[in-house]
């Protein structure tokens, strides 16, 4: 993991929240959540994020602390009177199903995400979870960025299609689930599903397959990155905006985001996502160091490699 070009900077803009979580190991409450929590966490073992987000009166302090020990630029972070975005749910014994109990907005409803001087010329730009709208004015306040991705929900594409698909053209990569994937583009085959996005402007689609991995479809073909085996998991709830956080993090640090390099990021978005399951919210995160992330890395290389032969 040698990189000696120089790195771009990282700007990510979503949410960050309190949750409520129970899971087959327990249950959490007003614990750290939000996309953009998990998104730039798990980036900075790899390049110091830009984080803009908004938090009410009665955020922590010791989740802070925790974004500023990680080295998260929070100088986008507003803090505002009232109560920050709350999320509760339960998922089911096997991990397949989650059922949102209670959702509440707070002063999330009235974000209007503002980037600080100079993060407009950020290189690097992540649109996590939000209303399409909202991520394209981010957008527009950000000048040319070398590379923008974003993720996005059923919510949004069939609430907030128009906009959406307005959004796309604008877009570099876009990442979703396979559900989603197949409600964007109408098609029920996967390839089928990524050609057609990829036709409303997105050169690559990254399709999320939860304990199955994720699929690359761009440029260069298709390429699978597998989710590492972990027995024993105990919260999912952020391992897609880790996985986005690791993968992002990867082409921040590499400096590049060629073909091999999103390949090689789909790898390292994947092995922090392993990470971030094997506890409740982001306290996998506060003991993981670098050696760990390096030694999980080389077990995807053993996991994934076999010998090329002539048939």
């Amino acid at each position: 993991m040698i990189v000696e070009t120089k790195p771009h900077s990282l700007l990510v803009v979503g949410s960050v929240g309190l949750d409520d979580v129970e899971t087959r190991a327990g249950k959490r409450s007003a614990v750290l959540g939000g996309a953009a929590s998990y998104f730039s966490v798990a980036a900075s073992f790899l390049a110091p994020p830009r984080m803009v987000a908004v938090v009410g009166t009665d955020f922590p302090a010791q989740h802070t602390a925790l974004f500023e020990k990680h080295g998260v630029d929070l100088a986008g972070l507003e803090r505002v009177p009232g109560e920050t975005f709350r999320w509760s749910g339960v998922y089911s014994p096997d991990f397949v199903n989650r059922t949102t109990i209670e959702t509440r907005l707070n002063v999330f409803s009235d974000f209007r995400p503002k980037l600080p001087a100079g993060w407009g010329a950020s290189d690097l730009v992540f649109l996590a979870n939000i209303d399409p709208q909202l991520q394209f004015n981010v957008l527009e306040q950000a000048g040319k960025p070398k590379f923008v991705a974003c993720d996005t929900m059923n919510f949004w594409i069939s609430g907030r299609r128009p906009e959406l698909l307005r959004l796309l053209e604008r877009v570099d990569m876009l990442l979703l689930n396979d559900e989603e994937a197949r409600q964007l583009s109408g098609e029920a085959n996967l390839p089928a599903a990524a050609r057609s996005i990829r036709a409303m402007g997105p050169s690559a689609v990254i399709i999320k397959r939860g304990d199955a991995g994720a699929l690359l479809f761009h440029e260069a073909g298709v390429f699978s990155a597998p989710a590492f085996p972990i027995e024993n998991v105990v919260d999912p709830t952020g391992a897609g905006d880790s996985f986005a956080g690791g993968f992002m993090g990867w082409l921040a640090r590499a400096g590049s985001t060629s073909p091999q390099s999103i390949r090689t990021a789909m790898i390292l978005g994947s092995v922090l996502a392993s990470f971030a399951v094997e506890d409740f919210s982001l306290d996998r995160f506060r003991t993981l160091d670098l050696s760990e992330i390096r030694e999980r890395f080389a077990a995807f290389v053993d996991l994934v490699h076999f010998e090329k032969i002539r048939l």
